[in-house]
């Protein structure tokens, strides 16, 4: 009833007071106003006033980022270690939520709790936010019973490969915007400038220079096939997005050019690195197998040559393979990482090791990104500057030609 309940589900604001008689208001997603007051009534609260929330003209439903996920994480890590119940830490998240979307998915891995389900069973109904690594390491912490502690690993976990995915993102998103801005200042000059200027050079009756009269000339081949152009470019961009979603060859191709490619490839194999030892070193710590632990680590990587590496670093060590001896064999780890591993595995300490490793190279990578946005920035910008006063040089040229000749 709980999940058919929440299915649809909609936005409650309440005020009341508890059981010591203080006033107290909130939000509850519920299917009525009724079902409102059934829960409040469970948690000792007396209702004043319940009305369904008003939804603006622009409100929308929102959507669950990973980044949700990691704030979620958190937030129950921190009220199940101060000893409040499960099922009331998800009400107070779930209630004070301002996503939505996230509101609705909380309140009903409650009503999923609440109706006798296992955490780990209730995260396993929502596969899109809640991967199998979160799902075993929850499943490992209610088996163990240390629920919160494992939480707090996962929270940790989450928060850490957040940062390193933002920080991936900042360092490609700055000059992709900049070649895009570059792109369209190009094409405005090209149809809107270049025609004007064509037309004022149409009454020298003088020969244009060579880089002026090529610049007119890719400036109507623009205007008059650009439409030719943009049509092939869209259904590229198209069979490019379709096939790298659907074709695992496609994925793995470009990921190792990724890793191959001056400047961002370093950054992006210390990304790999640092998720690999992250990962690594949560499930070991929440006392997973080494070979169950690598089946989850591999596609935590992010990248489909350590993918596939560390799947075959697991098909190895369950033969008996030492791990220092399979990560050696795939030729994707430095020889540090190799060291501190084999040291971990020789004092029984692979998780704290892993998190050196890991916290080593997450530095490594804000580091290397601040690194490349210093240098990028005025490479960049020259680059822009030589573009655009390319074009305004070109344009210029017959004037200052007609000039010295005046």
């Amino acid at each position: 009833m709980a999940e058919t309940a929440v299915a649809g589900a909609v936005p409650f604001q309440w005020e009341g007071t508890d059981r010591k008689g203080n006033k107290i208001k909130g939000k509850s997603m519920a299917a009525n106003e009724a079902a409102v007051r059934a829960d409040l009534r469970r948690q000792g609260v007396v209702p004043s006033r319940i009305r369904k929330q008003s939804k603006g003209l622009f409100a929308s439903a929102g959507k669950i980022t990973p980044g949700d996920i990691a704030i979620f994480s958190r937030q129950l890590a921190t009220m199940l270690a101060a000893g409040i119940p499960l099922v009331q830490a998800f009400e107070i998240v779930g209630s004070g939520h301002e996503n939505a979307a996230m509101q609705k998915l909380i309140l009903a891995i409650k009503g999923d709790v609440e109706g006798g389900s296992a955490l780990a069973e209730a995260l396993a109904k929502h596969p899109l936010y809640f991967d199998d690594l979160f799902v075993n390491l929850v499943e490992s912490g209610e088996q163990a019973g240390a629920l919160e502690t494992l939480l707090d690993k996962i929270a940790t976990y989450k928060e850490k490969t957040e940062a390193i995915k933002k920080k991936i993102k900042k360092a490609l998103t700055y000059p992709a915007a900049v070649i895009v801005v570059a792109f369209v200042v190009t094409i405005i000059l090209m149809i809107f400038v270049i025609p004007a200027f064509e037309d004022l050079f149409k009454g020298f009756g003088a020969d244009l220079p060579a880089f002026t009269r090529v610049v007119i000339d890719l400036s109507q081949f623009i205007r008059n096939q650009g439409w030719i152009l943009a049509g092939i470019a869209g259904l590229a961009v198209y069979a490019f997005l379709y096939f790298h979603k659907r074709s695992r060859a496609m994925r793995h191709f470009l990921d190792r050019m990724a890793l191959k490619t001056p400047i961002i490839g370093p950054i992006m194999k210390k990304a790999a690195i640092a998720r690999y030892a992250r990962t690594l070193s949560t499930m070991f710590s929440a006392g997973v197998p080494l070979v169950e632990a690598l089946e989850s680590v591999a596609g935590a990587t992010g990248n489909i040559v350590y993918e596939v590496g560390v799947l075959q670093m697991k098909d190895e060590v369950s033969t008996g393979q030492r791990l220092q001896q399979a990560m050696e064999n795939t030729d994707l780890f430095p020889n540090m990482v190799i060291q501190m591993i084999a040291v971990g595995e020789e004092s029984g300490s692979l998780d704290e090791m892993s998190a050196k490793v890991a916290d080593f190279y997450e530095e490594d990578v804000d580091n290397a990104v601040d690194n490349l946005s210093s240098l990028l920035e005025p490479l960049i910008m020259s680059i822009l500057g030589v573009l655009v006063g390319g074009l305004v040089v070109a344009m210029y040229l017959p004037i200052f030609k007609m000039g010295s000749v005046i």
